[in-house]
């Protein structure tokens, strides 16, 4: 999770950075096609990866035949990109100047996937964790160089920091800081290359492939809800309202850093669970309190989305999307209660479940996106993205319960996420985000959690000292 922190800080460097809306909305388009090209240049070849590499006697085969054909389409992708960057530049909307830079880091990031899924194959956390960190830091260390020490230098006396910088080159500052994270961190995983005895079994090979497209499938759809609408609203309105949105949207970030902690430390814990007696009570409950956490955190950033917003966001060019914030971030909840529900095709082996939700997820959001922009604008893609994710969270609870019941506690989930949506509501909409009544709305609401919550959490932590 430290890189996901990290990459925070560049918010309130960026937004500083691009006066005009329109210049973040650029950079975010931008990042947005990179996410869904890098899914592309993946194809699902990591996941294959590890359940071959597990399954599979000759491990040294998987290893050799993945980075093979990782490295062969990396390097088609770039001849091809390259030879018609003219056509990625009418296609994406990307500016001519930057395709180059973008494809760039598409091939030094695909180029690293198997190194890094062999150091996770070969149980090497701290190495993994320790590389991907150090990436992050360089490429924040070099934004905050290029972005905000180089100014300041060229305008001295120093003649080589003058040769160097160049106004109006935010985008591309952004770029090679990117560009040389990216490559400083492929050559820190390379040694995978150079210790490979290389063999390329075709059969092997096409049954990774088989395996693999169902994740290219799902990763897809996944990232179509995920960056979308950013997207359209480049090509439909305007950079300025794109970026606008995009850097609210980012004010999220609350609720996605405790959903992803919160899946990444339960789902090997769902797995160890599932041959244990009963595991549905357990996954029952721990469901019960994500989604008392997840209430807690909701109306605590909307109850504090002015001051949180203007710590984060420098620049009074985007606040006017701030009404955008409550929307995502309960988007984002029913994402996190999506993936804790999700429990159930995993355990089952009914895996082709979630690339069927993540499609209607991702039609929903092509749908609501092309029919609503043209009349609200980023509204309708933060609605867009709301309608997207609550219909998955239905889709898995309706199929969960046919499929693998789990006896959730229906009355507590509804009663604590209806409380805290109508606090927010409150709030932000009819206090118009008075901090004063806010702040006595949340107070409300832990004491309501230490009510009916607090005997309960008294004797886990209890046990715990114990």
């Amino acid at each position: 999770m430290l890189p996901r922190v990290l990459s925070v800080f560049l918010l309130p460097l960026y937004t500083s950075v691009f006066e005009q809306a329109s210049g973040y909305g650029q950079y975010v388009n931008i990042y947005s096609w990179i996410a869904i090209f890098n899914v592309f240049l993946a194809y699902g070849m990591e996941t294959a990866f590890f359940r071959f590499y597990h399954s599979n006697e000759k491990k040294k085969h998987v290893v050799s035949t993945a980075l093979i054909s990782l490295f062969a389409s990396s390097l088609i992708f770039l001849v091809f990109a390259l030879l018609f960057k003219g056509y990625l530049v009418e296609w994406t909307r990307i500016k001519g100047e930057f395709i180059k830079f973008t494809v760039y880091i598409l091939v030094l990031d695909a180029l690293a996937i198997i190194p890094f899924a062999l150091l996770r194959a070969n149980e090497k956390p701290l190495k993994y964790a320790w590389i991907k960190t150090f990436s992050v830091a360089i490429n924040l260390s070099l934004n905050l160089f290029f972005l905000l020490l180089l100014p300041d230098l060229a305008n001295g006396t120093n003649t080589f920091f003058e040769s160097i910088y160049q106004e109006n080159f935010e985008i591309q500052y952004i770029f090679i800081s990117n560009i040389i994270a990216s490559a400083v961190t492929l050559l820190m995983v390379s040694p995978a290359y150079f210790k490979t005895t290389y063999v390329f079994d075709l059969g092997l090979w096409n049954r990774m492939l088989g395996y693999a497209l169902p994740v290219l499938v799902a990763g897809i759809a996944f990232t179509v809800n995920e960056v979308v609408d950013k997207i359209l609203l480049t090509q439909m309105v305007s950079d300025t309202e794109a970026g606008k949105y995009g850097a609210c949207y980012k004010l999220a970030l609350f609720m996605t850093l405790f959903g992803t902690a919160f899946r990444l430390g339960v789902e090997p814990f769902f797995f160890s669970q599932a041959n244990k007696e009963n595991p549905q009570n357990t996954y029952a409950q721990i469901t019960n309190y994500f989604i008392i956490i997840g209430s807690l955190i909701l109306l605590f950033v909307v109850v504090y989305i002015d001051v949180l917003g203007k710590v984060l966001i420098r620049n009074d060019a985007y606040y006017e999307a701030f009404q955008i914030v409550p929307i995502i971030l309960l988007a984002s909840f029913c994402l996190g209660i999506y993936h804790n529900l999700s429990v159930w095709y995993k355990i089952t082996d009914r895996t082709k479940f979630g690339a069927y939700i993540s499609t209607v997820g991702a039609i929903l959001t092509l749908v609501i996106n092309l029919a609503l922009i043209p009349v609200w604008g980023y509204m309708a893609s933060a609605l867009a993205t709301l309608a997207a994710y609550g219909t998955m969270m239905l889709l898995s609870y309706y199929y969960g319960r046919k499929y693998y019941p789990i006896p959730y506690n229906m009355r507590k989930i509804s009663f604590y996420g209806g409380i805290s949506i109508l606090f927010s509501v409150l709030s932000f909409y009819v206090f118009d985000s008075n901090l004063i009544v806010g702040s006595l709305l949340l107070l409300l609401f832990l004491g309501l959690i230490y009510k009916l919550e607090g005997d309960k959490l008294k004797t886990i932590f209890l046990k715990r000292e114990n």
